[in-house]
This record gives structure tokens, C-alpha cells and sequence, in this order.
């Protein structure tokens, strides 16, 4: 079985483009992430034909709202059957605890499971001056773990951070907290527009639950290969 600690970013365009990939690493990769990019550009069709796969789905739409708006959106959203959902924390622990709370009595209405729910902290692109620039006087390692914290708080299945902060978010927020952190790059591999990094085995033993791996194997010219050597790296890390 593949290991799910890996979710591959389908940050692409078109419906062919997803087969193709998800036809290329076959059996070595098993949950996907499914973004902006491509649920606005093919809608929910891509999520279901994942599911025919038998694949699993973080959902990455980000919402960010009005607490009840975005307790509407996640209800609605729940009807795809992905596996995890996300917001933004920045809107804030009433938000958040708004969400989390009408999510699962949605679920338990429906008799589903109900979609892990996890909270943005700080965006991966954005590096310390970027982050001063937006008049914050908190450093971005300590604001991303107050975040976690207001997300735990309010009851949230986890967040998604960099693999710099996963030390410090697991500490402060438990074993059981979930940590997806994108920013995942191999030794040799471009950084592209990504500040925050760390590779696959540094991310896991900083604490990361999850990693998000995209352009390092999408754009690989062989993928299922780029995938079975990020997959070899993690299982050195338990």
C-alpha cells in the first residue's frame, strides 16, 4: 500500500493532464491534492473521478470568510467526499470553531465520516521580509504557531505549515495534530517560488505528518521515479 504521508499536488489545467499523471505514478501514490488551479479550471468532475480510483483528496480551496459562510461552503463541499478540507486561520478562532462545530453535525446528520478540517497558517512563499512588509511585528515562526494553536483550539484536525515550523507546532499542539507542510524539496531540486523548505526526511523528523510534493515530481521526466525516491526518503523516518 502507498504510503499516505505523501499527497501530490495536481496543480494543473486540464482533466487529460490529471490522467496522465495520476495514470504515470500508478500504484506508488495514493491521496492527492486537488487545488485552485484545477477544481476552477475542470470543477468537482476531477474530484469524483479521483474517488473512481480509489484515491484520496485533500480538497485545497482555503476558504476564508464570514464564520458562516464558510461553515456553509465546507457543508456544501462535504457532499465531494474528500478526505480533508482547509481555511485560512487568519479568519480567525470564531471562524474556525463555527466550521469545525457545523462540519461534523453536517456529518453526523448525513451519517458520513466527516473530512478532516485543517487551517492555512502562514503561506510557504512568504519569507521574513515579505512578512514584515505586511506590518506584522510577530516573526513568522511565531505567529504560524499561534495560529496552530487557535486552530487546535477550536477544535481543528490540524494545520498546513511550513517544515521549518513542524517542531514547534508539534510541541505546542500534540502528537495527533495534523501537519501538512508543502515547501518539500529533494536535494538538487529547484526551489521555484517556495522560501520555507526542508526535504522529505527533514520535514518528517521536524514533525510533519503530511507532505505536499508538487513541481518535484509533476515536473520530473520520469514521475512515478521522482515519487518512489521521495517515497524511499520518508521510509527512513517512521
Amino acid at each position: 500500500m502507498a504510503d499516505e504521508r505523501l499527497i501530490v499536488a495536481l496543480d494543473l489545467h486540464t482533466f487529460d493532464d490529471v490522467k496522465k499523471l495520476v495514470g504515470e505514478l500508478g500504484s506508488s501514490v495514493n491521496f492527492y491534492k486537488v487545488g485552485m488551479e484545477l477544481f476552477y479550471s475542470v470543477g468537482a468532475g476531477v474530484v469524483e473521478w479521483l474517488k473512481t480510483q480509489d484515491k484520496k483528496i485533500f480538497l485545497d480551496l482555503k476558504l476564508h470568510d464570514i464564520p458562516n459562510t464558510v461553515a456553509g461552503g465546507l457543508c456544501s463541499l462535504m457532499n465531494l467526499g474528500v478526505d480533508i478540507l482547509n481555511v485560512h486561520a487568519s479568519g480567525g478562532f470564531t471562524m474556525m470553531k463555527t466550521a469545525a462545530d457545523s462540519l461534523r453535525k453536517e456529518a453526523d446528520k448525513r451519517g458520513v465520516e466527516c473530512p478532516k478540517l485543517i487551517a492555512i497558517t502562514v503561506l510557504t512563499s512568504i519569507n521574513d521580509e515579505e512578512w514584515a512588509d505586511l506590518g506584522f511585528t510577530l516573526k513568522t515562526a511565531n505567529q504560524v504557531v499561534r495560529l496552530a494553536k487557535l486552530a487546535h483550539k477550536a477544535g481543528l484536525d490540524g494545520v498546513v505549515a511550513s517544515p521549518q515550523e513542524a517542531h514547534l507546532i508539534r510541541d505546542a499542539c500534540g502528537e495527533k495534530f495534523l501537519i501538512a507542510t508543502p515547501g518539500i524539496r529533494p536535494a538538487g531540486v529547484d526551489v521555484d517560488d517556495q522560501s520555507r523548505i526542508a526535504t522529505p526526511a527533514a520535514a518528517l523528523l521536524n514533525g510533519a505528518s503530511h507532505l505536499v510534493v508538487g513541481r518535484p515530481i509533476r515536473a520530473a521526466k520520469n514521475p512515478r521515479e521522482a515519487a518512489e525516491k521521495i517515497l524511499a526518503e520518508m521510509s527512513t523516518q517512521p
